[in-house]
């Protein structure tokens, strides 16, 4: 609750001690002040709050739905009984349903029944929500939603999952929490050295008061959370989104970014570009008529691929396959699946079992060159020609795969002859196969990558490229993305190479292929012992345990699995790494900003705290700070921290400058000294005022009040214009707040009402002008040291 918060208590107290002094007035001001203080609370904490129901509202789970035969994909709340659910391997499903094909499907229903073992699922057999595909795939008809499913029915829900607290979050609390106590016992131990002396214990009391509300770091916990929650949404704003907001605190520090290749770095809208038959080496290329000699590899391709393809190859052979081979007899929609035999991680071949019209059994396998030639059990000059003609189409920057059939009838190793009626065998190495051909795929580099891959680099950031694809096709793709050169580490070399060795060679390393997604958590762990802060990306089941090692786990939001995205911090809604370091700059914009609004805080709380410790001081005179006027000042202090510094844009040398590092503290050292410099600028100024002769009390209440105001307004002028300018043409919004205190200052003093609750007096005649030029030269004061120590400090 607001009023709970600690200023508001201590205006509380305040009040109260005015009540027992018998000045009702100044107590029912103070109660004003609490009201508006706290209603500006409940504007920041509800903008937050709806940053936050936008950002849950972007993450409602979404089901790829066949409707009306058109598949859609929709939010999880869209559903609707008698949809046609697909599943796919790591889809999370999101209804409960009978299933009407299933193919290989294995489902984890642990979040159900706390079996951690996954269990199979034919057709005619329920899934339920929240189960997961952990292989196979399958369609579903929706029977119950929301609710209605046995998940809703047990009130489960992933979205009660709790966000994890980042290590600036918990330093920030401790800080907080440390100089509250601070501040309570300093205050405590003044106030009773005062009574000790003589003092009226009463006035003792509010003077403790005073000096705690301008020690207490109010802000700065609602500045946090303000900036995250409003980060998160600025982020997906740019078509990144954040699991939750804690995501933005480490965005801005990353030092690497490791980055699939297809569809993140490229645009995965692959095309068939060339076709190599086998032994023949006749080549086709995009453009020409395809004629016979190359039917009946793209017919066999065909065959090992999917009726309805997930993966972009697979949309590209069905695509040539639509447009050429229709009317012909390559074509084979009535023939009868038997056996489908998925990747492996120790053999990189997909293949499919048929029964032909004839009854007849029909083998098709497609898959990596290398894992082909060892499919085929081919060696010597077969092998070394065949790899050669891989590498050359992989030299061009395709995507290459080999197509292999089985041997006519099928025939197996153990056996002469076919499969007969039997069974097939559990392993596709049971079977002797055959090379057909080579299927060279095009997938162009998204054109705003290389300036995208330029702009991380210059920020300090290294880029590191991970895929599937051969070492050739994927040296090639870095070139053109302007990666730079050096050598390409294999899978292959991830298992052999020791720690030591591998650390070696990520110093030069920047491509890495045909890199199994399990492996990609090797690397994750071995850039991370280099002191690294590595954004991971991934899409697959088997990032998983990358993704949550990563200090930023980066999911895609079209072609990741479920699994991948609730393991990841941060969900690329279009795929794109450009997307993913403009991500890396907002993140840096919002850490700027939060420097500038942690550092603005300690420089205005600096010289009031000094004003309020004076009085308790022995000899310290009178209170020159009442508990009001410091309510007064956080009308200016509190939406400067939150609405002015959050909202500023970006410096123009933003990604000219290295990351900062996630150890560092939660204020850096040159905020820090800044920060103390402008406070003790202003802190001096009101001392000035002090040594004027013939005012009354409420006269120098009244200059120190206007110098504050005037002067905490200028403050945020001064940190909000950094070196370099910034971008966007907003160089005067953080003035704006010299004007706001500027207006408090003229109606503080020029309505009597107002003036004399505040106990300010009537400036003297011709003060202003000096107190104006007074207020300036700080300001300009504050100004040369601000830019002497930027200069200081590292472009």
């Amino acid at each position: 609750m607001v009023l709970l918060e600690p200023t508001n208590l201590l205006l509380l107290a305040c009040a109260v001690i005015y009540g027992f002094l018998g000045e009702p007035a100044e107590a029912a001001i103070l109660l004003l002040f609490v009201g508006a203080i706290s209603l500006l609370d409940l504007l920041q904490q509800r903008r937050s709050d709806r940053a936050l129901e936008e950002l849950a509202r972007l993450h409602a789970p979404q089901a790829r739905v066949l409707r009306d035969g058109v598949e859609r994909l929709l939010p999880a709340e869209q559903l609707r009984t008698g949809d046609l659910l697909r599943l796919e391997e790591g889809d999370r499903v999101a209804a409960d349903g009978p299933l009407e094909e299933a193919l290989g499907l294995w489902l984890d229903e642990s979040l159900l029944s706390g079996e951690s073992l996954p269990v199979g699922r034919e057709a005619g057999q329920m899934v339920r929500a929240g189960s997961l595909v952990a292989s196979g795939h399958g369609l579903a008809r929706v029977h119950a939603v929301a609710g209605d499913t046995e998940l809703g029915r047990m009130g489960g829900s992933l979205a009660a999952v709790v966000p994890p607290q980042t290590p600036l979050q918990r330093r920030t609390q401790r800080l907080t929490a440390r100089l509250t106590l601070l501040a309570l016992l300093l205050c405590a131990l003044l106030a009773l050295l005062r009574i000790g002396l003589g003092g009226p214990w009463l006035e003792a009391l509010l003077a403790a008061l005073a000096l705690a509300l301008a020690i207490l770091p109010n802000e700065i916990p609602v500045v946090l959370s303000l900036f995250l929650a409003l980060g998160s949404l600025r982020l997906a704003h740019i078509g990144v989104l954040p699991r939750w907001p804690s995501a933005v605190a480490t965005l801005g520090s990353a030092t690497v970014l490791a980055v699939d290749k297809t569809g993140t770095l490229t645009q995965n809208r692959m095309a068939v570009h060339n076709l190599i038959t086998w032994p023949q080496q006749q080549l086709w290329q995009a453009g020409q008529p395809l004629e016979e000699p190359w039917h009946r590899l793209l017919e066999l391709a065909l065959l090992a691929s999917r009726p309805d393809p997930v993966d972009a190859m697979e949309r590209a052979i069905q695509q040539l396959a639509s447009e050429q081979l229709q009317e012909s007899e390559h074509l084979h929609p009535d023939w009868p699946l038997q056996r489908e035999y998925p990747l492996q991680q120790e053999l990189l071949v997909f293949s499919r079992l048929w029964r032909s019209g004839e009854g007849q059994w029909r083998l098709a396998a497609k898959g990596a060159p290398e894992a082909i030639i060892d499919l085929c059990h081919l060696e010597g000059e077969p092998a070394g020609s065949l790899r050669r003609a891989a590498a050359e189409l992989a030299g061009q920057g395709l995507r290459v795969l080999a197509v292999a059939q089985g041997l006519d009838g099928v025939p197996l190793h153990d056996c002469h002859g076919g499969l007969g009626d039997g069974q097939p065998p559990e392993n596709v190495h049971a079977f002797l196969f055959e090379p057909v051909g080579l299927i060279g795929l095009a997938d162009p580099l998204r054109p705003e990558v290389p300036a995208a891959i330029a702009s991380a680099r210059a920020a300090g950031v290294r880029v590191l490229m991970i895929t599937g694809d051969g070492p050739i096709t994927a040296r090639a793709i870095a070139d053109q993305a302007g990666l730079p050169p050096g050598p390409v580490l294999s899978g292959e070399d991830l298992e052999r190479l020791s720690e030591q060795e591998l650390g070696h060679c990520l110093q030069s390393a920047s491509v890495f292929a045909r890199v199994h997604p399990a492996q990609k958590l090797a690397l994750v762990q071995a850039l991370q012992r280099q002191g690294a802060v590595v954004a991971m990306t991934g899409d697959g089941v088997n990032d998983a345990p990358a993704l949550k090692a990563a200090d930023i786990g980066v999911a895609m939001g079209r072609m990741g699995t479920a699994v991948a995205r609730e393991a990841a911090d941060l969900i690329l809604l279009r795929d794109t790494f450009a997307d993913l370091v403009a991500a890396l700059a907002l993140g840096r914009r919002i850490e700027a900003n939060l420097q500038g609004a942690l550092g603005y805080t300690l420089a205005i709380h600096l010289p009031i705290a000094m004003l309020s410790l004076l009085p308790l001081l022995p000899g310290g005179g009178e209170l020159i700070l009442l508990p009001v006027h410091i309510a007064l000042l956080h009308l200016v202090i509190d939406p400067a921290c939150t609405l002015v510094f959050e909202g500023l844009p970006a410096e123009a040398s933003l990604m000219r400058r290295p990351p900062r590092s996630p150890q560092a503290p939660l204020i850096s050292p040159a905020t820090t000294a800044t920060a103390l410099a402008q406070g003790l600028v202003l802190t001096l100024a009101a001392l000035v005022l002090a040594l004027i002769p013939g005012v009354t009390l409420e006269q120098h209440r009244s200059f120190v009040v206007v110098l504050l105001l005037l002067g905490g307004g200028g403050l945020v002028g001064l940190n909000g214009q950094r070196r370099g300018g910034v971008k966007g043409g907003s160089a005067w919004i953080p003035w704006g707040m010299a004007l706001v205190g500027g207006l408090l200052s003229a109606v503080a003093l020029l309505v009597p009402p107002l003036r004399q609750l505040l106990q300010l007096g009537p400036l003297p005649p011709g003060s202003l002008g000096p107190l104006l030029a007074l207020v300036l030269s700080s300001l300009a004061l504050s100004a040369v040291i601000t830019a002497a120590r930027r200069r200081q400090a590292p472009a």
